[in-house]
């Protein structure tokens, strides 16, 4: 049979599918958890092998982009086999929460352990990652970019580079800077910083980073765990391009640094309610946010957690925004469309 969707990757793909066929009649009580998700971290099989071991709990896993996932969960309707959604980003997260996919989740766990502005009703940030500014040294001055509103300055023209702004790591961003500073202010900074291009956006963060150490653009926005990705690695290029580059934490003096984050939630038609809870509090334990940290770069949401992350530790403490994720699904829509009037493709 030809799928709908061929760019997803099935794990113990038989085991979801007999899942979904029989979730009228098996136990509420069954030890299998069905996870679908858009994180493509190699790190965390370690993490969801450590949930099983714990648990007895087995995971069924399908991977896929974030779209086509949203795309699955809607077709499958109530008959999907689907527990539990895992992604990056609180504008996709927002986009979930939006379509009306994610049921609300009750644990006091989950509510001592997790920060009440990195959790809504229905989904919970499980770590968090930093929009930062990189600067090439030779280039730009670290004293003038210091905020997110000095990439607007015409001090920057033909020095800014950037991924899509309908990428969602932007769209975050755009969705915090309209909740601290209203939207006629945030539509004045796209329209700034479009004016600052030094090329149409393209690529990925990383790709920001290197065209900012080759001289391609004098400053780039990127999210913190790219940076840490440079700074662990043993190639010479990576080497080279980390040397040719500083880090910048913005807004220090005022909101502190735009943090995203990487969550997920229980789904409204879960058929394994008890494990999908039981799964979201295990990210929250002590052991899953070590993996989340040393694993990939990110920093842990439980502020006991301590972390052994030599990227981490050598970027060093900074204030991050208190911004409550609910602000940036509040405003994720609106972010789309103030880029789009700024001509920030």
């Amino acid at each position: 049979m030809k799928q709908a969707m061929p760019r997803l990757v099935h794990r113990t793909l038989a085991a979801a599918l007999v899942a979904g066929a029989f979730a009228g009649t098996v136990s509420a009580e069954e030890k299998v958890l069905n996870l679908y998700s858009a994180r493509h971290y190699q790190t965390d099989e370690a993490l969801y092998a450590n949930f099983t071991k714990q648990t007895g709990i087995k995971i069924n896993r399908i991977e896929g982009k974030e779209e086509e996932l949203l795309e699955r969960i809607k077709n499958e309707g109530a008959n999907s086999p689907a527990d539990v959604l895992l992604t990056v980003d609180a504008s996709r997260l927002a986009k979930a929460h939006e379509q009306g996919l994610f049921a609300p989740v009750k644990s006091k766990l989950l509510e001592s352990r997790i920060p009440a502005h990195l959790r809504t009703d229905d989904w919970f940030s499980f770590s968090t990652r930093a929009r930062v500014i990189v600067y090439n040294k030779a280039a730009v001055k670290a004293e003038d970019v210091q905020t997110y509103d000095a990439l607007a300055d015409a001090k920057l023209k033909g020095k800014v580079c950037t991924r899509s702004g309908s990428h969602p790591y932007n769209l975050s961003l755009m969705a915090s800077i309209i909740s601290h500073q209203g939207a006629d202010k945030a539509e004045a900074w796209a329209r700034g910083v479009v004016a600052n291009f030094a090329r149409a956006p393209k690529g990925g963060d990383t790709d920001q980073i290197k065209a900012v150490a080759a001289g391609e653009c004098g400053v780039a926005i990127s999210n913190s765990y790219y940076v840490a990705r440079l700074m662990r690695s043993e190639k010479d290029a990576d080497k080279k391009v980390m040397d040719s580059v500083g880090i910048v934490w913005p807004n220090q003096k005022t909101t502190g640094t735009h943090i995203n984050v990487s969550g997920g939630g229980m789904l409204k038609n879960a058929p394994h309610k008890e494990a999908a809870v039981k799964f979201l509090e295990y990210l929250a334990s002590d052991d899953a946010q070590r993996y989340f940290a040393d694993g990939n770069n990110e920093w842990p949401v439980v502020s006991s957690v301590k972390v052994d992350n030599p990227a981490l530790t050598k970027l060093g403490p900074f204030k991050a925004d208190a911004l409550p994720v609910g602000n940036l699904q509040m405003y994720a829509t609106k972010a789309q469309v103030i880029f789009d009037k700024a001509g920030y493709r």
